[in-house]
């Protein structure tokens, strides 16, 4: 289990990397204690039987260089499961995504695996191998790394190879390579990743559309995640949805009035966290009514028609089980109800899920199709 501690010892495993077709990928790190993510450890394999490797991202003078500038080499396809967070800590670290990308999470999802499979799972049922889960809650920070832990997280990209090789055959096969393309663009928009503070707010469930009450979480929201990204603090350290719910409502105007808040914590009572709170409020209190925030219309406001609704999710069904694909991956609850009032911004008419269901679903709502039982099944039948 080889370590690499130097930037020339990653630049050397790099450039054997780009003499192949593709390379596994993984990464270890914390976030419990910080806003962004802690790198601790990246796991890199070669194909077949490569080398595997460890890179200790910790080390003095440790650069991942290489490994972005082997990101960029768009003749080497970089393989990981359940990319996204990976992504966010190579965006926010090197302002770099890996092109091209294979998510074998999403992958296994658009050759019918079902929903947000585990790593795990495909290891059992693609490389039929066992994984010992025991280093996998362990602290990534701490050195010197056990044997057990260099196991765990080699065995992450080592089982990836197998796995990549068959889910790409898959696709090939299936003619599916261009659904997995369409999923995967959404990981590799930066916007996925960049959290404005004015726009934080949109993330805090509320049970009112009142401007005036919103207005007042927008403020707080923003902030709270001004704050915590200034600092590398979680947000919910500096106070969680539930006080900021709770101050949007009562409104405070001093140190007094934030002492009898029953879920603000003692240490965002005073200092810079009380001055930022009273701050926010008397922002909200300065802002013209017509700057509140608008409240996009939501489904339980939709004028859906129940009777088409529930034709689409029979349509739905049928036609995720004729592709082999699970139905939230093709359209949610949400989608078909948006449908069913009449509304046409929606994924589900859209891209390669047009061609399985969005375009019939169209259809159907315009009275060109009927559905058919037959048997077990459904049919779908021309009017």
């Amino acid at each position: 289990m080889r370590t690499l501690t130097t930037t020339e010892e990653l630049a050397e495993f790099c450039e054997a990397a780009k003499a192949g077709p593709y390379v596994t990928i993984d990464t270890e790190f914390l976030r419990e204690r910080t806003y962004y993510a802690k790198l601790c450890l990246v796991q890199l394999a070669l194909p077949g039987d490569g080398e595997a490797v460890l890179v200790d991202p910790l080390v003095d003078g440790m650069s991942l260089a290489p490994l972005c500038d082997l990101f960029r080499d768009t003749n080497v396809v970089k393989v990981f499961h359940a990319a996204r967070q990976d992504l966010e800590i190579f965006f926010v670290e090197g302002d770099v995504f890996p092109e091209p990308l294979f998510d074998t999470q999403v992958a296994a999802m658009v050759c019918g695996f079902g929903e947000q499979v585990g790593y795990e799972t495909l290891v059992k049922k693609i490389a039929k191998a066992q994984l010992d889960k025991t280093s996998r809650f362990t602290d990534w920070s701490r050195r010197p790394l056990t044997d057990a832990q260099k196991t765990y997280a080699l065995a992450d990209v080592t089982h990836l190879r197998v796995i990549y090789e068959f889910l790409n055959a898959e696709l090939e096969k299936s003619g599916r390579s261009k659904w997995l393309k369409e999923e995967l663009r959404v990981l590799t928009d930066p916007e996925t990743y960049i959290v404005r503070p004015s726009e934080a707010w949109q993330r805090v469930k509320t049970r009112t559309n009142s401007g005036k009450f919103l207005n007042t979480v927008r403020e707080l929201a923003r902030f709270r995640e001004g704050y915590a990204q200034a600092r590398n603090v979680p947000r919910n350290r500096v106070f969680k949805d539930d006080a900021l719910l709770e101050l949007a409502s009562t409104r405070p105007q001093s140190p007094q009035d934030l002492s009898r808040s029953r879920l603000l914590l003692r240490e965002a009572r005073k200092g810079d966290i009380a001055d930022g709170i009273l701050g926010a409020i008397k922002a909200a209190n300065e802002t013209p009514q017509d700057q509140y925030p608008k409240v996009s219309q939501t489904n339980t406001k939709l004028q859906v028609n129940p009777a088409l609704a529930d034709l689409l999710r029979v349509l739905l069904k049928a036609k995720a089980e004729n592709e082999g694909v699970a139905q939230k991956l093709i359209a949610t609850a949400s989608d078909l109800d948006q449908i069913a009032a009449g509304q046409r911004d929606v994924m589900a008419l859209k891209g390669w899920r047009a061609e399985v269901f969005g375009n019939d679903a169209l259809r159907l709502c315009n009275g060109e199709l009927a559905l058919k039982a037959k048997g077990q099944t459904v049919k779908v039948v021309e009017i």
